[in-house]
């Protein structure tokens, strides 16, 4: 049996809207077994998958509609393997939460490379594999964070309309019912090569994220679709001030809870999404280090609903503060204790 496990990831933490991500300790894990019989399987596409975790119940179980499967089959396609290997049986132990910010498609992306990569015997590097990703997930805060692991800066090079359009291959953005990834008969376009780049920051080892999760899912595809078309000379100076600062500042080892606190303020995407996420405009500008000793600064992960507050100590009060103004909104939360993770791992035998 092979395991794949790749981390979550939270993107933008505050100002690095697009730019910045972040892995965190939970893990997406693949369980792969292959049949030694060379014999093809009547299943689709030679593959059984089967599922636990969250969102099972809405989770497709069919190879060329999940997304996880139909990413494989299109690295696997991209190398003239038009389907899985015969028996091909893949289990998926998924505790990331849908739809909350905090990277579920990002990591199913590169989940799904690396298993194509893997059952494929294809050999592709690191850097190959973030290519493929970002031909799928055009974000490559989350990828390149879920792939490399850390804290990581990323930017993402232009990519050709024709080949972008092509049905072959799979789309993320509409998670949990993936578009794309048709099975044409024509081999898909591979990905252009170095269509992303990432560098990796520091991380004071004193930081550890506190993760509140509200009980319902904001769609990235809606999050977007509330942020103007224009911003103002004035508000996108002000983010590359704070973005030029943060990622310096949270790799300094004791942290300036007052520098990471205004670092970490955002005019580019929190304040609109706010209309989708009752509360935020309060929690944000309510919770300081000045009220909440052991905080450093708090963001919306990602596209939301969940809030990021990274802090040294007093993990659970700050917890509880936030949990308490959601709760007055009629929003129920869980909350995590999170830690910057490693990237995508593969383990044999």
């Amino acid at each position: 049996m092979m395991r794949i496990r790749v981390p979550c990831s939270s993107a933008n933490i505050g100002p690095g809207f697009d730019v910045v991500g972040l892995a965190l300790s939970i893990w997406l894990e693949l369980q792969v077994t292959l049949s030694t019989s060379p014999h093809p399987t009547p299943t689709p596409q030679n593959c059984t998958i089967t599922y636990e975790g969250q969102g099972a119940s809405k989770v497709d179980l069919h190879p060329e509609r999940n997304l996880l499967t139909q990413t494989a089959l299109y690295v696997l396609r991209c190398h003239s393997q038009a389907s899985f290997p015969p028996g091909t049986s893949i289990h998926i132990i998924n505790p990331i939460p849908l739809g909350r910010g905090l990277g579920s498609s990002g990591a199913a992306v590169v989940a799904g490379v690396i298993l194509g990569n893997e059952v494929g015997k294809l050999g592709l590097s690191k850097a190959r594999i973030l290519d493929y990703c970002l031909m799928i997930e055009r974000h490559p805060d989350n990828v390149a964070a879920a792939l490399y692991g850390g804290f990581v800066g990323t930017y993402l090079n232009s990519l050709g309309t024709a080949d972008m359009e092509r049905k072959e291959i799979p789309l993320s953005e509409v998670l949990p019912e993936p578009a794309g990834g048709l099975n044409t008969g024509i081999t898909p376009p591979s990905p252009p090569f170095g269509i992303g780049h990432y560098i990796k920051f520091a991380w004071a080892h004193e930081i550890k994220a506190v993760a509140i999760i509200p009980d319902f899912e904001v769609s990235t595809a809606e999050a977007r679709d509330v942020l103007p078309k224009v911003y103002s000379r004035k508000d996108m100076i002000y983010n590359m001030q704070r973005i030029a600062l943060l990622t310096t500042a949270l790799g300094q080892s004791p942290p300036n809870p007052s520098l990471i606190y205004e670092a970490m303020k955002d005019k580019i995407h929190q304040q609109y999404r706010s209309k989708l996420i009752p509360g935020l405009e309060g929690i944000l500008s309510s919770v300081t280090p000045n009220t909440h000793p052991g905080l450093l600064g708090i963001c919306l992960s990602g596209a939301g609903p969940t809030i990021l507050a990274l802090a040294t100590h007093d993990f659970e009060k700050i917890a509880e503060v936030i949990i308490s103004r959601f709760e007055s909104e009629g929003i129920s939360c869980d909350w995590k204790l999170l830690e910057p993770a490693d990237g995508a791992e593969v383990f044999r035998g």
